[in-house]
């Protein structure tokens, strides 16, 4: 029986890298596309196609920032599918991010220049906006469509037969300190995608918590400092021809410098050959490449905690709630919403202040 893959954020980028990498590991896949733009999908249908023929490749139309298109979404892949082996979850946004030039050029002449390009720390100011759902757009993009997307699509994953696999994308960049439990959509902070990744840490640890014990395993990686669209978008051309030696020179004192999405998508694929089970659901799993360009995977301890983590994890249930009983008020489309089940009773916490 086919092995069945779910990728958001699959047309280009990571995802599509992703997706080249485990046809290449696993041609008798079958794999699906969950991106928002279908004439991008298409052609990366195509293109895997016409590199594994016997492969199975289809299409599922989600936009993550809107929740009528996931719940959409899920309703289309319960229609398709019985089970799902791997759920990946990629997608996501870094809103409209502007450089600051002067934290740049300081930060290239300072002990902390490895650091800043690893991370990005200090060096990018993002613009938030609110989407139609009426949350924030780095919030509801990288974090809550993918959870209203699990949630919908748990009797896919809780089944009992063999393990499922959800892998987040998340970053080095993820910090406690950039995320508020009194504000989890990041709506009074500078640094939302920071803490969309906190965010994604967190949720991360409270599935394992919950959800182990019916089968559902969840793991997150972080693909380094990669180029892609998103990031040329920053700086004019010009700018990056003149930063790219430096950036491959840096990659001999750091290994975070993965810079092709292929090589970013090294501990993606190598958590697609590892037993769940045997896996530590408070590290992060990190794509590493060395100066020479040889890629490996490489581990960190995330800055979470159990307590937090359930938390928050309560904190979008309740978010949840909320919104869908707006959804229902909000006109007529046609989305059934079904009575969600929990694979298992969720704890309840003794501290009421969250």
């Amino acid at each position: 029986m086919r092995k069945v893959v779910l990728v958001t954020g699959a047309s280009s980028g990571i995802g599509l890298a992703l997706c080249k990498r485990l046809l290449a590991e696993e041609s008798e896949l079958h794999l699906c596309l969950a991106c928002r733009n279908m004439g991008k999908a298409e052609g990366a249908r195509a293109a895997l196609l016409a590199s594994h023929p016997t492969a199975e490749v289809t299409i599922v139309q989600a936009d993550v920032s809107s929740m009528r298109s996931v719940i959409r979404a899920a309703q289309e892949l319960k229609q398709r599918f019985q089970r799902l082996d791997y759920v990946y979850l990629n997608a996501g946004i870094m809103p409209n991010p502007q450089l600051n030039i002067r934290a740049l050029f300081s930060g290239l002449f300072s002990r902390k220049v490895i650091h800043m390009f690893s991370t990005a720390e200090g060096l990018l100011t993002q613009h938030d906006r609110v989407t139609a759902d009426g949350l924030q757009e780095v919030f509801e993009t990288n974090v809550f469509g993918h959870f209203i997307l699990i949630r919908e699509l748990e009797p896919l994953l809780c089944h009992g037969d063999s393990p499922s696999r959800l892998i987040w994308t998340s970053s080095r960049n993820a910090r406690r300190s950039n995320f508020s439990p009194e504000d989890i959509q990041h709506r009074k902070g500078q640094e939302p995608y920071s803490s969309s990744k906190y965010a994604t840490d967190l949720l991360n640890v409270a599935l394992n918590r919950n959800f182990n014990q019916q089968g559902l395993y969840s793991s997150v990686v972080c693909p380094g400092t990669v180029l892609t669209n998103l990031t040329y978008g920053i700086l004019p051309p010009f700018v990056w021809t003149l930063l790219l030696p430096v950036i491959w020179l840096l990659r001999f004192f750091a290994n975070a410098f993965t810079l092709t999405p292929y090589n970013g998508a090294e501990a993606l694929v190598w958590l697609f050959r590892q037993k769940p089970e045997s896996l530590d659901p408070l590290t992060k799993y990190l794509s590493a490449t060395t100066g020479f360009g040889n890629n490996y995977v490489t581990v960190q301890k995330m800055d979470v905690d159990e307590d937090t983590a359930e938390k928050f994890y309560q904190n979008l249930l309740e978010l949840e709630k909320h919104v869908r009983v707006t959804l229902q008020k909000a006109g007529p489309q046609k989305i059934v919403f079904r009575p969600l089940q929990v694979c298992v009773r969720v704890r309840l916490l003794i501290r009421k202040d969250c």
